[in-house]
């Protein structure tokens, strides 16, 4: 095994560039881990996690590290070349023409001072400055960072609502301003629905079912995850919601979010004077869940919007679908019995989450210690998006690799009924993840296990939609219209019962 890494002196690039080179160097062959990060002090712990703590490494928060382990020197020498040619070659950097970018906010201003939003995308603990510095300039706030203190959240948002400016995040992974999407996004149509999202994969979902029911989207604000909080108390989102109150194009809201607080979503919702409807997860109020105009999938907060507008859409399953899972429920070995959620969204795994304890038990959210047998009975829902499973790593919607390693692994275990998968294509992910996924979701099939994915994305998005389930079709795999729809699915055959992947419930259930 071969340890190598680069350190470039004030070399910064942005996250998504960062896991853009990291994805490079995994698929170089013979590479076992790799990683293209700023040299923060955690980035730096997790390198010596990976095995490189014999390896001095002399590098400071505004270095670039490229560390690779792989199998022999000369493949760690080719992934590293990779990742420096995509990532300082000449033309790597598609987003200026001029060979040095400007070195700090304000010289980019300088240069186009018609820009009015300021994306950021630096380590946590460099963000919030940041974007006080954008604020300071009259600039709107994407902050796509995570890792920021609540205490400096709440500092940025109260400072930006005083100068009339919005703070987007942070960790807010998707916006959708003016049709042209922010992070991660899809290609969807223009129309009526504005979106008020503290979850960036679930606002995708939502615009995305939107958009193959002929609805448009007017903006989507991502306000980032702890928003709806009671530290935060909804800032961004009441600005949000002021915003599409006086938006002329703006007909009916949805408000997306995932760890929220009765107290500030009840504001909202009774403050709205637009027809407004929320999916709320992570709530255990039982008065705020009771509500007319909340729901607890995404399914049904779509439709509910969709109702809004004058649509009547209906949750079915065509009767191929049915078919398939009825067949699948029949051919699994006894012993089959346990349901392994690989999930990239935060919010489809919590909603899957949502819906398993009421057919379900025991569920795991974090993977069981490998000498504890009594724990690999559960169920396991897996969050991979989550900031414990990209620390040093790229995000799965960007790198495939990863969900695909953990996908073979289920292969390999006699336990497993059904591997349950999302799939989110768009601006942003990656450019063929069907392709990565696909070979490793046929070994699972192969071994007798299920494989149910429901593919996020609209016919526009650039990794063509069609072309993404054909690939997973032709793996064996079984496709559902929706993520709550996959999450029924996968339960009916764990648990042999068909019906329940039709199941309807209550509009909170």
């Amino acid at each position: 095994m071969t340890l190598l890494l680069t350190v470039r002196r004030g070399a910064y690039k942005d996250s998504v560039r960062q896991m853009a080179a990291t994805r490079a160097m995994l698929e170089a062959s013979g590479v076992e881990w790799a990683g293209a990060f700023m040299a923060t002090p955690a980035n730096l712990q997790q390198l010596h996690a990976e095995g490189f703590a014999d390896t001095e490494i002399n590098a400071q928060a505004n270095d670039l590290v490229l560390a690779v382990r792989a199998e022999d020197k000369a493949s760690a020498q080719r992934a590293l070349a990779l990742a420096e040619a995509g990532l300082f070659a000449a033309g790597a950097d598609t987003t200026r023409v001029q060979e040095s970018p400007p070195a700090d906010l304000r010289a980019a201003l300088c240069e186009d001072r018609t820009a009015n939003i300021a994306m950021i995308s630096v380590p946590g603990p460099y963000a919030a400055l940041e974007a006080q510095k954008a604020l300071s300039e009259g600039l709107h706030v994407m902050l796509f960072s995570d890792g920021v203190d609540l205490a400096d959240e709440l500092a940025l948002k109260q400072r930006a609502r005083t100068l009339g400016l919005f703070v987007m995040g942070p960790g807010a992974g998707t916006s959708w301003i003016g049709g042209i999407g922010f992070g991660f996004a899809n290609r969807v149509r223009s129309g009526q629905v504005g979106i008020i999202a503290a979850s960036g994969t679930g606002a995708q979902a939502v615009m995305c079912l939107l958009d193959h029911m002929g609805i448009g989207i007017s903006q989507v604000i991502g306000v980032g995850a702890h928003d709806l909080t009671a530290e935060i108390g909804g800032l961004s989102a009441q600005m949000a919601l002021e915003a599409f109150e006086a938006d002329e194009k703006t007909h009916a809201i949805i408000l997306i979010s995932k760890q929220t607080d009765a107290a500030a979503a009840a504001r909202l919702l009774d403050g709205a004077s637009k027809p407004i409807v929320a999916v709320l997860l992570g709530t255990g109020d039982v008065r705020l869940m009771a509500r007319k105009d909340v729901y607890s999938t995404l399914e049904q907060g779509a439709y509910a919007v969709a109702g809004l507008l004058g649509y009547a859409p209906q949750i079915t399953l065509d009767a191929h679908l049915v078919d398939q899972i009825e067949a699948a429920a029949t051919r699994l070995s006894p012993d089959r019995t346990r349901v392994v959620g690989l999930f990239s969204g935060g919010t489809l795994c919590e909603e899957a989450a949502a819906i398993a304890v009421r057919h379900l038990a025991p569920i795991a959210r974090t993977a069981p210690p490998p000498l504890d047998p009594n724990a690999r009975h559960a169920h396991l829902l897996l969050d991979l998006g989550d900031e414990d499973h990209t620390r040093g790593r790229p995000h799965p919607m960007i790198d495939a690799a990863a969900r695909s390693a953990l996908l073979l692994e289920q292969a390999a275990d006699p336990t497993v009924a059904v591997v349950l998968l999302d799939l989110v294509i768009g601006e942003g992910s990656h450019p063929d993840p069907a392709n990565v996924l696909a070979p490793a979701a046929a070994r699972v099939v192969e071994s007798g296990a299920v494989v149910i994915v429901c593919v996020i994305g609209t016919a526009a998005d650039p990794q063509d939609l069609n072309k993404q389930r054909h690939q997973l079709e032709g793996a064996g795999c079984i496709l559902a219209p929706t993520t709550a729809r996959a999450a029924y699915a996968a339960f009916a055959i764990a648990l042999r019962k068909p019906s329940i992947a039709s199941k309807t419930e209550t509009r909170h259930s």
